[in-house]
């Protein structure tokens, strides 16, 4: 089966002046411009393409990557606005359109938006910013504490938006939040909580044991590659600390003071130092 705006494995089937075609099943025989195809590439061979409509609505095959594939989210700028809609850079020659009725706000060039990317019924390949439209608001699947893929998508007066495995939306609030997420950035995260009416609470941190415990065996780590000896203290300042170990100055306190129960480290004012048990 044929998937348009996903990356295929196909068959090379006929060479002409113009392209390879391959077998493209009940599309019929799909066309890679020459300028696609690899050096010294023979028929017979498959080859990963990526398949999707031409300025003529005809179906083609690329080599190149889009930003973006159906099924997925991404962040992207405007190129144009027309009547039409607004046009995407989207890595391809023809560019992605946002209708107009599927803009949550009006779209302006040079922007950049995050958008949800799916086939219309015509199997032409769209995006839209209406991401409710697009993607779930109730949790299907997910566990507590699992680790998901996140995209920051917007913000509430709760806290901030997000894009959960490219299929649902949720919601990190703000105390949950130890820095400010920046629109469009991905970034891990984990599933803080499900509502009772299915909505999904997001973390940027384990808020279980289990997270607390990963973050002092870290630090040992840290310590045992440094000869025993960080300058990371309960002292230090939250960013320095962030960019260590990717958690807030207080879950990192915790571990320190945990390790230091298990007298495992010496906490001192400009340093900590590990203890030769």
């Amino acid at each position: 089966m044929i998937n348009i705006g996903r990356i295929n494995r196909l068959k090379a089937i006929k060479q002409t002046d113009f392209g390879v075609f391959f077998a493209g099943g009940e599309f019929g025989n799909i066309l890679l411009p020459r300028r696609y195809v690899p050096a010294n590439f023979t028929i017979g061979e498959e080859l990963d393409v990526f398949i999707y409509l031409d300025s003529d609505d005809c179906i083609i095959a690329t080599t190149l990557t889009p930003k973006v594939m159906v099924g997925e989210c991404a962040l992207l700028e405007v190129k144009e606005v027309n009547d039409v809609g607004a046009f995407l850079d989207w890595g391809l020659p023809k560019d992605l359109l946002v209708p107009y009725s599927e803009q949550h706000k009006p779209m302006e060039v040079g922007r950049s938006y995050v958008v949800a990317v799916y086939l219309d019924n015509t199997n032409r390949i769209t995006a839209s910013s209406k991401l409710s439209r697009h993607l779930e608001e109730r949790a299907s699947g997910f566990k507590l504490q699992q680790s998901v893929d996140l995209l920051i998508c917007g913000r509430s007066e709760m806290g901030y938006k997000a894009v959960v495995n490219n299929t649902h939306l949720g919601l990190i609030f703000r105390d949950d939040a130890f820095r400010t997420p920046v629109y469009g950035e991905r970034l891990k995260g984990f599933i803080k909580a499900i509502r009772p009416d299915k909505k999904i609470d997001l973390s940027l941190q384990q808020t279980a044991v289990k997270g607390r415990d990963e973050l002092a065996d870290k630090i040992l780590q840290h310590l045992q590659t440094h000869n025993g000896v960080s300058t990371l203290t309960d002292k230090s300042e939250p960013e320095d600390i962030y960019r260590e170990y990717n958690v807030s100055k207080g879950k990192y306190k915790n571990a320190l003071s945990s390790l230091y129960k298990q007298r495992k480290i010496l906490i001192e004012a400009d340093q900590i130092t590990l203890i030769d048990n």
